[in-house]
This record gives C-alpha cells, structure tokens and sequence, in this order.
C-alpha cells in the first residue's frame, strides 16, 4: 500500500460514480486519487468533482492499465455500465498479472455483470489475482435496513422467534441513461437493473446479524414481468425523444415491472419468503426505497419518500427542472418530500466506508463478488420463470448459459400477457 491511507481509482464517472463521490465525504483513511472513462471529459470532470469534494485530489487517467500501474492507485471501484464490465476487469487483471502494477482491493458495483455466463467470468478473473472484494449494494447499508434489521433480530427474534417475511422495492420513473433502456447493453430491463437490490435486500434482512447468507438459501422462484407504461405508443416516442432513436420501445422493449417471490429455506429447518419489485413506472415525488421485516411478534417498515423534511411551492414558484429534492425527482410544485443527504439514506456512505476499510485488512467483507455472483443467478432464474411462466427449483439446470429475451432483443410485451 503507498501509504497509511487508500488510494482509490473509479472506473466510471456517470450518475452512480458521482453518488459515491458525494458518500465520499464522511469516509476516513482513503482518498479518491483517480477516474478513467472512455469519455475524456467526462473524467475530467468527475476529476473536477472529486477535487470540489475535497475528498481527494483526484485525475483523469487516459486508461484503466495506467490507473492500476500508478503506485497512487491501490484500489478500484467498478461504476461503468453493465456492457463493459467484464472488459473492464479483463484490463485490471492483465495490468495486474503482466506486472504493471499491484492493487489491494477491487469494489463492484450491481449487477456484477449481466447474465451468470459474464458474472462467472468477473467472478474467476478478480479470484485468479487474489486481490481483496467488495460487491457494492448500497442499500443492505442504509442506515435504516442495518439499524431496523439489527434491533429487529436482537430484541424481536431473540424472544419470539426468527423472521418468516422480508419485502422490498424500488420504483422510479426511469433511469438517466439511453444504455440502460437497452436490454442487449444492460442486459434486461428494470428486474436486471434494480431486483439485484432488493432481491439481496430481502435475503439480508432474514439473515441473523453475522450470520453467513447460506444460512438462507433460495430454494424456488416465481417472478413476473412486464412492460406497463413505455411500450405505449405515446410513451415510446417520448421516451425516444429523451433518449435518442435507439431506445425504441415500439420495435425492443424492456421490463418496466417486475415482481419476484423467493422461498428460502433456513438453516433451522424453516421456510422463509422474500417479496420483492421493481418499476421504470412509478409516478411520485422520485425514487421510492422501501422495506419490511416481519416475524411472529415484530415488523418493521421503511420508506425513503417518509422523511422528516417537505417543502411547497405553489404554481407561482417557477423553476428548472431538477433533482435537488429527491432523486428521480418528478416535479418542481406542490408539496415535496426531501431527502436532505440521499448518499446517506441510500448506504452509499456507509458501503464506501465500510470497504475502504476491508480493504486495508481492518474489517472482514459483509459483500463480496460470491455475493454479487449468487444474485445475478437469481435474477436469470427470475427471468427464465417469467418467461415460463411457472416457480422454478433454484438454481435451475443451465442457468450459467442462460440469456433473457429482453437481453436478445427478442421479447415482447404481447408474450407475458398470452
């Protein structure tokens, strides 16, 4: 290490880079030294950002093998989009081996990559070079999963018995980016972009505080998918409008909605259910997280959009379209929710805390790419029920070579309703 405090490169300088940037604030022993893009000036002023921050003196690097030879550099947070991840490690990995440089930890962000096939590739190449891991799913660390979860199982399951059933969602209007429209480049719809929280948010919270996940296995799943709002023809042009002429949803559409069921057994003997879902489609203030646990004398709920602060403009406030209220905010009048610091309610900062210090051997991981691996094997299982249209045994049979319609281009709305 090049000194007592981490030095971290980010690969990616987009919305979810920017995020970690501002969760970066409250994290002690490391510094954000580097960002690499393949849009130069997008890392240049993700660079900009980071330095505005004061979170480090970070600079653009003209290639991720440069960022890892630079002895500054010991560890590397993966933002990019799904469709480059496994060519973003294949270059960490062959920096690494053809000795340019060395580095002590490599964090990941969801999903690992888009099907099991990729997600196994990720999986062996970061194993293969025996560097530290870290799956990045903000919201198993927001501070009110990790406080409710953990005052839960210590006063609710200790008397009266483990949890029986986890819920959780999210559901925005969309995401900012064409790429993630496109199911071939993101690798489905909003069950590959988002489920990956909730579908591990739900195993999270039925699993004991430091306790293995094994303890709660997958055993079936059940899952539903559709396209509610985009595939409208009005939608479709309005959302080709925003996006550009190849997010198409008249001609390849993805998901929207997307529902899941998983049965878990437990390492008691007992069954235990997560319900989770998803929308591209959900009309509200923003983005809405939520989550509940529930066990045999206890629950608990969250939601993001409750908050303690709400500001009103009336219709003679007149203002730009923002988010400085919410994320995926949809209005600027009436009566608002606001999330006063979302990089802290979402877990960003504390996910980036608590990596930075696994990776300098003070902590043992909570996620690690096994993690990240286990849940892209859900969400393919998820796909392949929906497109079935029956609960299927997990892990089914040749789920490492599956690849969803959405992903090929090939699924149609018309299909799930059939």
């Amino acid at each position: 290490m090049s000194s007592s405090r981490l030095g971290v490169g980010f690969i990616g300088s987009g919305f979810n880079a920017r995020f970690h940037l501002q969760g970066w604030v409250s994290v002690r022993d490391a510094d954000v030294r580097g960002i690499w893009s393949p849009n130069k000036k997008n890392a240049e002023s993700a660079a900009a950002y980071a330095r505005q921050l004061e979170v480090g003196e970070a600079k653009p690097y003209a290639s991720i093998s440069e960022m890892v030879a630079d002895p500054a550099i010991d560890a590397i947070w993966l933002t990019g989009p799904n469709h480059a991840r496994l060519e973003n490690v294949e270059e960490i990995v062959h920096a690494v081996e053809s000795g340019k440089g060395t580095l002590d930890g490599i964090a990941c962000e969801k999903p690992l990559a888009r099907n099991v096939g990729e997600a196994k590739q990720v999986f062996d190449l970061v194993k293969r070079i025996g560097v530290k891991q870290g799956y990045l799913e903000n919201q198993v660390f927001s501070p009110q999963v990790s406080t409710g979860r953990a005052l839960l199982w210590g006063r609710g399951a200790a008397t009266t018995g483990r949890p029986y059933l986890a819920r959780a969602a999210e559901e925005h209007s969309g995401p900012h980016a064409p790429w993630f429209w496109r199911g071939e480049l993101q690798g489905g719809g909003v069950l590959n972009d988002m489920m990956c929280h909730s579908a591990l948010v739900v195993r999270h919270l039925l699993t004991k505080p430091g306790a293995s996940m094994s303890t709660v296995k997958p055993r079936r799943v059940t899952a539903h998918i559709a396209s509610l709002k985009w595939s409208r023809p009005e939608y479709a042009r309005q959302l080709s409008k925003q996006m550009g002429k190849e997010v198409d949803y008249t001609k390849s559409p993805s998901e929207d909605f997307a529902s899941l069921i998983i049965e878990f057994e437990t390492d008691d003997g007992t069954v235990a259910l997560g319900e989770a879902s998803t929308s591209w489609s959900f009309v509200g203030a923003g983005l809405r997280l939520s989550a509940e646990l529930l066990g045999p004398e206890y629950s608990m709920s969250w939601n993001s959009l409750d908050t303690g602060l709400k500001l009103f403009f009336s219709r003679e406030v007149k203002g730009k379209v923002g988010e400085d209220l919410v994320e995926k905010q949809n209005a600027e009048v009436g009566l608002m929710p606001v999330v006063a610091n979302e990089a802290m309610a979402y877990g960003y900062e504390a996910e980036d805390r608590h990596f930075v210090r696994v990776f300098l051997g003070k902590e043992e991981p909570i996620l690690t790419f096994e993690d990240g691996l286990e849940v892209v094997k859900v969400l393919m299982t998820a796909y392949q029920s929906a497109e079935q249209g029956k609960t299927l045994e997990f892990p089914p049979r040749g789920i490492e070579k599956f690849v969803p319609k959405v992903a090929k281009g090939e699924w149609r709305p018309a299909e799930a309703r059939a």
